[in-house]
């Protein structure tokens, strides 16, 4: 049996390369560990963004390549194939956090019914949010019907949950304005979402900002106050304290927009890289804030509200959420890794219509 990974390089993501070798088999797992092989997950601009931040952060460590070449991680779904584990049994299904390809040596600790963390030793010092693998059999909220919009959505809106969660954490800085860059991308959305549900206690404002081409399906979500095209920057209310959360990473965005805002602007939250190639360089206007990291609010909350305490803020809040994306996207699946080579430069390029979600099947 072959297995394959998709690489990129990681001083210029526009290249990569498909890898095929061998599969792993039984025989080269250590006593404890697991082989899985990945079914499906899901392929968004947050993916392009582990890439393009990758150094950065760290991305690069879960799944270790080879030189100058690394693997996306991806969210999704996989199936136990083989096991030197007695609390896991072949056949059994986890969601979480997975390379780009097609199998993955793991080593479970903590194992719950519910759960596992993968206590690899090069993943001991990453972030524990990214290897927390949940399993579907005792997951209340999985379904088969819905594991793409899990895949798609739940570690996105996750984040989404998190920067809301920061921002009512330090009262909104004192801003009442919410200015949404991307605001056609998932995380984007996610947030309006749960910022929108705000506005019942707290006078918000919350504008997104997109492409012209995207106007219509944003103004069409019903989450935000006000719909721009970047071009339309200047006709932002300056009388307001606002806040900036950044989707795109576009310095020309950022420029436009901190001139625009002057002394109006109390916070600028850098979130993603959708537009990565025009993030400018270290000195530019894409720097001027501060970068969300996901898991530090993630820890913060765990251990103020117990991890149970947080997932179950998290599962109400995905469950209003999930119930009307069906609403508005579509699931379109690629199959095999000839097909998300064929998806992944639309993708880096942002050339993927926001109605449609994509579902890479292996």
């Amino acid at each position: 049996m072959s297995s394959f990974n998709i690489q990129v390089n990681r001083k210029d993501i526009n290249q990569y390369k498909i890898v095929k070798q061998e599969a792993p088999t039984i025989d080269s797992l250590a006593d404890g560990q697991i082989l899985v092989k990945v079914d499906q997950f899901a392929f968004t601009s947050n993916n392009i963004t582990y890439a393009a931040v990758a150094d950065m952060v760290g991305y690069w460590k879960f799944f270790p390549a080879s030189d100058e070449w690394g693997i996306i991680p991806v969210w999704g779904f996989a199936d136990v194939i083989a096991s030197k584990n007695e609390s896991i049994q072949v056949g059994e299904r986890f969601y979480g956090y997975y390379p780009m390809g097609s199998h993955l040596i793991m080593s479970p600790g903590k194992v719950k019914p519910t759960n596992f963390s993968d206590v690899i030793t090069h993943r001991q010092a990453l972030p524990p949010i990214y290897n927390n693998y949940i399993n579907t059999k005792t997951d209340p909220g999985y379904s088969k019907k819905g594991e793409a919009i899990q895949s798609l959505f739940r570690p996105l809106f996750t984040t989404s949950f998190l920067i809301d969660d920061f921002m009512e954490d330090n009262d909104f800085f004192g801003g009442s304005t919410i200015i949404l860059t991307s605001a056609s991308s998932k995380t984007a959305i996610g947030l309006a979402h749960l910022l929108a549900k705000r506005k019942s206690d707290r006078s918000l404002t919350i504008i997104g900002l997109t492409s012209k081409g995207n106007m219509e399906f944003v103004e069409g979500l019903g989450h935000y106050d006000q719909v721009l095209s970047y071009d339309q920057f200047a006709s932002i209310s300056k009388n307001e304290h606002s806040i900036i959360v950044d989707f795109s990473g576009n310095a020309k965005v950022q420029e436009n927009l901190q001139g625009h805002l002057g002394s109006k602007l109390v916070y600028n939250c850098l979130v993603g890289m959708v537009d990565w190639t025009q993030r400018g360089g270290a000195d530019s206007a894409a720097t001027n804030g501060k970068f969300f990291f996901a898991p530090t609010q993630a820890l913060k909350r765990n251990k103020e509200w117990g991890v149970e305490g947080f997932q179950q803020r998290v599962g109400i809040a995905w469950m209003g959420f999930t119930s009307q994306v069906g609403d508005w996207m579509t699931v379109k699946d690629s199959v095999g890794a000839l097909e998300l080579a064929a998806l992944y430069s639309p993708m880096l390029n942002g050339k993927i219509d926001p109605k449609i979600g994509h579902i890479v099947k292996l």
